[in-house]
């Protein structure tokens, strides 16, 4: 099977590409600041640098692929609160560009990998799959477009493509400027950490390793059109995730600095997993200990972050 995965030298695509045993390996990425050929060290693959918003390299680069994985996006909210163009353009643009390649090039499977801050924002319980869109945030916005696409491209092309939705990821080797990494490598320094407004922000966690054998459920049992959410197994606010790293980094509270909070910042995310449960889903990796392997790998690699 030869697959293409696209973002696949950031942060999830190569995890997810270290999981692939077997298969015959693409990686297409544009290798922005958040993206690394390092991460890909020690797993057999094929490199291409490019963009997916590129549809002369895609049609190069996607035909005689079996299945095609779409990692590739702008991903932090704060920046793209900063500045929302480039989301558009590589969310929701490049995901339409892929996805015509794909089709026109007769990959039999896509899976479009996305997140619950589509939905936005959800005061108690949990969302299911067919939930309305309700984003918040640019970045949130430009997802929510980029499923839609995908979802239309199923539906009036044909094409097999099915779309997952993750809580909040971590695990080694995730660009510090996500909360986890970037609390645990600030306080490794004896740096302080900035919490948003009071800290009751509610967010799913789920450990990255989890988050791929979830995309790999989907990619081959997923059916076409369909959304399928890949939920975690610890649901915490910020402020209470704070004192975990704290602990875990053996630092005092004296060491955190309240800031304004973020415009529009959602309160709480949590999704609903019946359905790929259904098809044998299950998280391997309890939170108490993918945290506490996390903050040993980043104060086991501080060159890695440093630089």
């Amino acid at each position: 099977m030869r697959i293409l995965v696209t973002g696949g030298a950031g942060f999830i695509g190569s995890h997810f590409v270290h999981g692939l045993d077997g298969a015959d390996v693409t990686v297409l990425d544009k290798l922005t600041y958040a993206g690394s050929r390092a991460n890909l060290d020690g797993v057999r693959h094929t490199f291409v640098h490019g963009d997916i918003c590129d549809p002369g390299l895609l049609a190069k680069v996607v035909p005689g692929h079996d299945v095609v994985v779409n990692f590739a996006a702008e991903s932090h909210v704060d920046r793209s609160i900063e500045g929302a163009a480039e989301f558009v353009r590589t969310n929701v643009l490049g995901t339409q560009t892929l996805l015509q390649a794909c089709l026109e090039a007769g990959v039999a499977k896509v899976v479009q990998v996305s997140t619950d801050e589509v939905y936005g924002t959800i005061e108690s319980g949990s969302w299911t799959e067919d939930a309305p869109l309700a984003p918040r945030s640019p970045y949130a916005a430009s997802k929510a477009g980029a499923d839609l696409i995908a979802r239309s491209y199923a539906i009036t092309y044909g094409l097999d493509v099915s779309i997952t939705r993750c809580g909040n990821n971590y695990g080694p080797r995730q660009y510090p400027e996500k909360i986890i990494p970037l609390f645990v490598t600030r306080l490794l320094r004896g740096a302080t950490v900035p919490l948003y407004g009071d800290g009751g922000n509610v967010r799913d966690w789920i450990h990255v390793q989890d988050h791929c054998a979830g995309i790999r459920l989907v990619m081959d049992k997923g059916e076409p059109g369909e959304v399928y959410h890949i939920a975690g197994t610890a649901e915490l606010t910020n402020l209470e995730l704070t004192g975990r790293l704290l602990e875990a980094c053996g630092r005092d509270w004296d060491l955190v600095e309240h800031v304004e909070d973020r415009k529009g910042h959602d309160r709480r995310y949590s999704l609903d997993d019946a359905k790929l449960r259904a098809l044998g889903y299950r998280p391997e990796i309890p939170f108490e200990r993918g945290l506490k392997d996390t903050v040993r790998w980043y104060a086991e690699h501080r060159g890695w972050w440093a630089a």
